[in-house]
């Protein structure tokens, strides 16, 4: 039995895969700032164990509304202020330049590869998952240049069937991919993608609307507890007052590579 195991670990060295979801992982160094990318809040980044571990794919996920882009949008420009060269892979070519510049970010150190999917595919089911493996080439690509500090996947808003029929070995190449490397790769979707030994998943969920005033519409469960800021109808209705900003929480899913498995903190964000 003991002479078969080895044999088989043996193999598995070979081809560089005795590193499983199982494999024991030293904890990481959270005054390091080569083992992790910091993403700007202060907040999140204590219940992170000091940011997100670089060498390693990360995820972020979490319905609309739940402040995906606004947590991307920072971690973006502490990247950039730390002068890191940053890529992001935009699936649907959702980014506001504006609302970037006034995050902060310091576009010369961008690249920004733009791509389009159709979200409401229709008869285009074909054209989606061409679209979404373009972007995955492109993902691989920028990986492989390497010299990013952080480098963001964005199919947050890409049709989840077309997400959920990727093969899972992608997830695995590319993480063998960014492994070593200096590089924080986060994928961000509606919800968890891929698994890696030494990422993390971060998990957003809005809790309310503020606006200054009274003047929003928002949906209640039946004991009157606001849910995610959406009426009835599924969409935020504004009265007279105006938009102040949303309120989210983020919650660590899984961080193997952490002392602690499992944290959560409240975040807000401001229009």
């Amino acid at each position: 039995m003991a002479l078969a195991r080895a044999h088989l670990e043996s193999l598995l060295r070979a081809r560089q895969l005795d590193r499983t979801l199982t494999t024991a992982l030293p904890p990481l160094d959270p005054r390091d700032e080569a083992a992790l990318a910091a993403a700007g809040i202060t907040a999140l980044d204590a219940t992170l164990g000091g940011g997100f571990p670089r060498g390693q794919l990360s995820e972020l996920v979490g319905p609309r509304s739940s402040g995906r882009t606004s947590v991307v949008l920072q971690m973006i420009a502490a990247a950039t202020s730390r002068g890191e060269l940053v890529a992001l892979v935009d699936v649907l070519d959702m980014l506001d330049v504006e609302s970037a510049a006034s995050a902060g970010i310091a576009l010369p150190q961008l690249l920004w590869v733009r791509g389009h999917v159709v979200v409401n595919a229709g008869m285009c089911r074909d054209l989606n998952q061409r679209a979404l493996e373009q972007a995955i080439r492109a993902l691989t690509l920028v990986l492989q240049a390497g010299n990013f500090g952080l480098v963001v996947f964005d199919a947050a808003e890409a049709p989840a069937e077309a997400v959920r029929r990727l093969p899972f070995t992608t997830w695995m190449r590319l993480q063998r991919m960014v492994e070593g490397s200096q590089t924080a790769c986060v994928l961000v979707g509606g919800e968890p993608m891929a698994r890696s030994s030494a990422g993390l998943t971060l998990r957003l969920a809005g809790i309310g609307i503020r606006d200054q005033g009274i003047g929003i519409s928002q949906g209640r469960d039946e004991k009157g507890i606001v849910q995610n800021g959406v009426g009835s109808s599924g969409a935020s209705r504004f009265g007279n007052q105006l938009f102040d900003g949303l309120d989210f929480t983020a919650r660590v899913v899984r961080a193997r590579a952490r002392e602690r498995e499992e944290g959560s903190v409240a975040l807000a964000t401001t229009a």
